[in-house]
Order: structure tokens, then sequence, then C-alpha cells
């Protein structure tokens, strides 16, 4: 329970859309946890305010320290999580725990153990094991960047957990889905580019963490589950296609090497215009949409 003292402490920051259904899940998972010092940050970007009102009386429930916001709009994940972060670390805590609301971990070291072997193997961030909801299959046990494509396979997805994948180390790439963060890596590359709103903000902030030479470590025996696409409609709905299609010319844009980004831009169109030849004509159209949009962003400094 986040009331034991202990140390150091870890500011949860979740952000909410349309989440109302997950959370009871994602707060009987923080309740259960032993030996973590932590306050959540609740920030609610719904248009309506009923997960602030379940995420209080959740909070009450379980006897859970909670700061919870209500933007009134949807605001971007990348503006919640940046608000919830400062917050941390206006309160002074030490890590920072970008946690989704579609999230489960009844194991009740998940958090105290991430923090565990964090600090034993000198390291300023981590992510657990992450699975499949209601499954033993595995979401994420790592990643990589492919520089080619514009995209971030992650290790073992899709694939049976049969201890594949216990072995910890350093990762090149995880999704913010659930990642300890040191306070000092802000200080170093600074916050999440807002301008992705939704989707690649995690991808860019990790490839700026790895150019500064900050290392991920992959701890397997941590474990969440994680209920994919809640809050989005799913992979195929026209905001996400939109957004995808944007932000990966966008990251490519920003990132990417003159050669690799030509590569990678001309792949997302490419596989892009393909794939709509299934979608419905709301879904094209954001798609085409999304890739138009990625070439007029300006690119943001940090």
């Amino acid at each position: 329970m986040s009331t034991r003292n202990a140390s150091p402490l870890i500011g949860i920051v979740t952000v909410l859309y349309r989440s109302d259904s997950v959370l009871p899940d994602f707060f009987k998972s923080l309740a259960a946890q032993r030996d973590a010092n932590f306050k959540l940050y609740v920030i609610d970007n719904s248009e309506k305010d009923t997960g602030c009102v379940i995420s209080s009386e959740l909070a009450a429930l379980h006897g859970l320290n909670a700061d919870i916001v209500f933007n009134n709009e949807n605001v971007g994940v990348a503006r919640g999580n940046n608000q919830g972060i400062e917050m941390a670390l206006g309160n002074g805590c030490d890590y920072v725990l970008l946690a989704n609301n579609d999230t489960d971990f009844p194991d009740a070291d998940v958090i105290a153990g991430l923090v565990r072997h964090t600090e034993r193997a000198s390291a300023l961030a981590a992510v657990p094991k992450i699975t499949y909801h209601g499954t033993n299959r595995i979401w994420c046990a790592g990643g990589r960047f492919s520089p080619l494509t514009a995209t971030t396979p992650h290790v073992g997805d899709r694939k049976e957990d049969r201890g594949q994948f216990d072995e910890e180390m350093f990762t090149e790439y995880a999704p913010t889905c659930f990642m300890l963060l040191h306070k000092s890596i802000f200080k170093t590359i600074g916050m999440m580019d807002e301008k992705y709103f939704v989707y690649y903000d995690d991808s860019d902030f990790v490839w700026r963490m790895r150019h500064a030479g900050i290392g991920l470590l992959y701890v397997p025996t941590s474990s969440v589950a994680h209920k994919v696409a809640v809050s989005t409609g799913g992979n195929e709905s026209p905001f996400s296609l939109f957004y995808t299609a944007r932000n990966r010319v966008y990251f490519s844009r920003k990132h990417l090497a003159p050669v690799h980004r030509a590569i990678a831009i001309a792949y997302a169109i490419v596989t892009l215009t393909l794939k709509c030849v299934k979608f419905s004509p709301a879904a094209r159209s954001s798609v085409f949409k999304g890739l138009k949009a990625g070439f007029s962003l300006s690119i943001a400094d940090h």
C-alpha cells in the first residue's frame, strides 16, 4: 500500500480517456502492492468526469493517496503524462511510473520488484514483462527500433510465455504502458513531445533516452497484463489509423537519418495504402489525412 513508509517515493501517472470500465482492476492491482511507497496522479482527458468520480471512490475504498485532475477535454496522452510527471516531480518523487490504467497486475511485488531490480542494476529506467490480458501470451518482452520502417517491434509478441523471455537485460525499446523512470531522466532529455497526441510519443521518448545513453532495463520477474487498445476503439479505428499514419511520418522526419527517413516514409505510405483496401471509407480517409498531416507538423525541440 502507498501509506507504508518506504523509499524511494514513486509517482504513478495514469491518463484516463473513457476508461471507466478498466479502473476497478487497475486500482485493485495498486492496492495489492507491497513495500511500494507511491502517490497516484490521475489525469482525466474524457468528456465527462465519471472517471474522476470512480477514481476518487476507488482511491478512498483502497486507501490510496491520489491527486485527480479533470481536463474536460482530450488534450492527448503525451500532455496528460506531462501534467502528471510535473506534479510528481513537484511533490519530490524519486521515480515516475507511467502506467496505463488498462493494465492488471495482481502480483503484490510488481512495483517494488521493478524498483529493486532497477537499483541493483544501477539503471534509471525499467519495464516489466507484459502479456495480453486473460492469456499466457506475450505482448511485450522488450523491443527494438526498426529505422527502415519507423516501427518498434515487440520481442515475443503473441508467443506463448514458456519462460523463454525470463532473462533480465537491457532492451532497446518498450512502450510506456508501464515504465519506471528516474527523476533525473526528465532533466536530461526533457518531457514527452505533445505534438504526437497519442501513439509514437513513447517511441520518441525512448529514442531520446537511448541517444542520451540511458539504458532501459527489462525485468521479467515483474509481470503486467494489458487490455490492449481499450480506449481508442482498436488499432483499425479511424482515430487510431489517423494518428498512427501521422506520427510515423512525424517520427521519421524528426529522428531518422536522411536515407532511413526516405525509406521509412515510403514504406509507411505503401503499406498503409495497401491496407486501405480492407478499410471502411472513413478509415481510408483517416489514413491519407494522417499521412498528409505528418508532413505539416513542425519538428519539436527538446
